[in-house]
Order: C-alpha cells, then structure tokens, then sequence
C-alpha cells in the first residue's frame, strides 16, 4: 500500500499497500507511505516495489518523495515470496498471455535491477544472508521444459500457438531425445515437449529482497544528485480499514491480494475467489547420486519442478479453493497430503523425484481473478465509489494477480504508478478497469 502526502504533515499510520498524492501551494510535496501486506497478498509484494521504482524515477526533480514499506512479517513474508518463480509469458497451452511482450520485458528489467543491487557494494542487506535464502541466486537461467502430456495437447500447443512465440522468449518443440539431453530420464508421453530456453527460475524471497535494495539505492541516489529528496523506510504495520487513510491523503492504492477481500469496504464486492497453495521443498539423499545436471531446466507439468541447484529443487502446487488461511507456515498433516497429491504427478514426468527426499514446505493464498475473454486478469482502477463519494481519484485498487503475478508485476505496477501520479485511470487498459462496470451491471 502506497500514500503519497505533504512531508510537514507525516502521519505514519498505513499499512496496507497505498500510493498518495498532495498538491500543495505552486510546489508538489510528496510523502508516500507504502505497505505491502505480503504474508497475505499474491502478488502485493512484487507490484509494490515495481510502482516504487516508478514513482521515484518519473516524478518531477521538485517532488520530495518519502515511501514507507509497512509489512507484520517482512519482505516476502506472503505468496508472492513463496512462488514457484517459474517467469515465462505463456499459458499452459503455450499461447502468449494478454499483452505478453510488455509484461515480459518489463519484468526482465526490474530483474536486471535486482540482480545489480544484490552485485553492489552499497547493499544495505547482508549478502551472506541473501544468498543462503535465496540459495544464492536471483535468477537461474536454464529455461523451462514443458511435456506435451496428450496427443490432443500436443496439436494445439504445436500447430496454433507455439510457432507463434515471442521473439524474446522463444519456444522450440523437441522430441524426447532431445528432452532428455537437457533432464536426463526425463519421460515424455507424446514425445513431444516444449523448450523455453529464454524463460527464468526467479528466487521469490531473494528477489523481493534485491528489489528493495534497489529502491533505497535508487532513492539516494536521486537525493545525492539533486534530483528531489527521495526516501524509502520499511516498517512493520497493520490497519482494519481504509476510513483510517481519509484525511490529508490524496491516493492510497489497496494492493493487499487476497487479503483485500477482507477489508469492510470491499467485503463481498470483488470478483476474487480464494486460493491457498502449498508448495514442497526437496533435496536429494547425500548418498544419492542422480543428481539434476547444472543446465538442466526447470520442468512445468500438472506439478512443477522449479531447480533450485542441482541437488535441491522446489515441487508444486496445490489448489485449496474457498481457503482462507493464509499462514505461509504448513503443517505435518498439509504437508502430507500436498506430497500425496504432487508426487505420482511430478513422478510421471520424471520419475527420479521418488528418490528425493522432503524438507519442508510453505504456502501462500492466492487472489485468482475471474475469467475474461483475454483470459484471467488482474483488477485495477479506481475505487473511490466503494469508500466514499467525497473523493476523485483517491482510492485505488491493484488485485487478483492470480498465480502470475512475477509476470505482471512490473509492467502493471509501472501502469498503475502513472495512472495515480497523473490522477488519471485511462492510463490503465480497459481490459483491467472492466470488472468493476460488470459489477454494476450484475447489481
């Protein structure tokens, strides 16, 4: 949650994900509280710091900007940090997503900003900490393998869509030879697979992290050449309601994920549905030799196999509808029942997972959207009709990231920082703004 405020009156009170904008006098002075409630957003996290880098990068040199992170557990405490991290720009049918080259380019940038920020001298995080989290990496890139698991999927995804892939993500069909000269004894039914040697394993929690360095970096910077003061805080917060951001706020963007559906104001209001998935965390036996070979891919099938290195690797995920637990932790008894259901899965595309053996698990809720016509996306757009009628262009809603929420979280976080630092919601695509006219049709 962002909100952007004149700085002589700084309450630091938000904490659910909010960017605000006050006008003042012939100079435009600007505070900006940010919250990400990352324990219970999917992906909240990732669009708050991609709007972060925005707003200090493309507001005007006389802007003061101050953002406040507000989080009750820290960075990357939620879905967004517990991901599998498979960044690639297609559906399961290899079709390209809704407006696919956007969101891929634009999230491979701030990828290349986190990586650098991790490179530098100036981190202000420990590195030995980062690195051990994130198994010391950001991004690992060995692409992604995708089995055709039916005939009937092997035509559509070979004749209609995958000859049609991004020219910066590119998709080659193999057969299952070929297949497995990149995962050995890997079994492909149809004898067909799908090779996505441009796509990336990015580490959730480790990136997340680099991401925040990289907005307090950028920020000294601007203020050390002049360009404005620019400042970022992280704190650790929480609010009941958005009746308590009235006031002297001018923007607060709610970007709390599934978490929103919890909120007075928008209780029963949007078309979210609810999703806890749990992820395993695998490594293999010290005495097991098989290990996955260092340019082997990250393989997407009914259960995926993201590689961490190659002897520990990440399976998942389950889908608990209607869930509203958002705990990351995971019990004993979810534990087993996510391996009963993952294993016989990932084992039928690559039968060596049987000798990995277990090492824990974490889960996120997830905030799916509903179904369009270009396929599920997140809502955006302004929100001032379900908190108060007295405001224009003050409330702002960023949600439903569903399960892709590394690839439209730069892209769109970027969309949604213009659109409120211009107060102007064409900005934003219509594609993203209609659910809101389609629940007042229905109402």
């Amino acid at each position: 949650m962002f909100i952007l405020s004149p700085k002589r009156t700084s309450r630091k009170i938000i904490q659910n994900g909010v960017l605000a904008v006050q006008f003042s006098g012939n100079r435009r002075h600007i505070t900006a509280y940010a919250y990400w409630k990352d324990h219970i957003s999917d992906g909240g996290g990732f669009f708050l710091l991609s709007s972060s880098s925005t707003v200090s990068q493309q507001s005007p040199i006389e802007l003061h900007i101050c953002i406040d992170v507000l989080d009750e557990v820290g960075i990357g405490g939620g879905a967004s940090g517990v991901s599998g991290g498979l960044l690639h720009p297609y559906s399961p049918k290899v079709k390209p997503l809704w407006r696919a080259a956007e969101c891929w380019e634009e999230s491979l940038r701030l990828l290349s900003i986190a990586e650098t920020a991790i490179s530098s001298k100036e981190l202000g995080l420990n590195n030995g900490e980062l690195a051990q989290n994130s198994n010391g990496f950001i991004a690992r890139r060995r692409g992604i393998l995708r089995p055709a698991i039916s005939l009937k999927n092997m035509s559509i995804m070979n004749d209609k869509n995958a000859q049609n892939s991004l020219a910066g993500c590119r998709v080659q069909c193999i057969n299952e030879d070929e297949a497995r000269t990149l995962v050995p004894n890997i079994c492909v039914p149809s004898n067909s697979a799908f090779y996505m040697p441009d796509a990336v394993n990015v580490h959730p929690q480790g990136y997340l992290e680099a991401l925040y360095v990289a907005c307090d970096t950028l920020a000294k910077d601007m203020s050390a050449a002049g360009l404005g003061e620019k400042e970022i805080n992280f704190h650790k917060r929480s609010i009941g309601n958005l009746l308590e951001l009235e006031g002297e706020y001018d923007a607060v963007i709610v970007c709390l994920g599934a978490r929103s559906t919890f909120l007075p104001e928008l209780s029963g209001r949007l078309p979210l549905r609810t999703c806890r998935g749990i992820t395993a965390h695998l490594h293999l036996p010290d005495n097991i030799r098989e290990e996955v070979p260092e340019h082997s891919p990250s393989i997407l099938s009914d259960a995926w196999l993201a590689i961490q290195n190659p002897r520990n690797l990440y399976m998942g995920s389950t889908w608990e509808w209607k869930s509203c637990n958002y705990a990351q932790n995971v019990s004993m008894e979810e534990a087993s029942k996510a391996l009963e259901e993952l294993l016989p899965k990932a084992a039928a595309i690559y039968p060596g997972i049987t000798k990995w053996a277990f090492e824990g698990a974490s889960a996120g809720l997830r905030a799916m959207p509903p179904l369009t016509g270009n396929g599920s996306l997140p809502l955006l757009g302004c929100i001032d009709d379900f908190i108060s009628q007295t405001h224009a262009s003050k409330f702002w809603l960023f949600s439903g990231l569903g399960s892709r929420g590394l690839l439209y979280h730069a892209w769109l976080g970027k969309l949604m920082a213009k659109a409120v630092l211009a107060c102007d919601e064409g900005v934003i695509p219509s594609e993203l703004t209609s659910w809101r006219s389609n629940l007042i049709k229905k109402g």
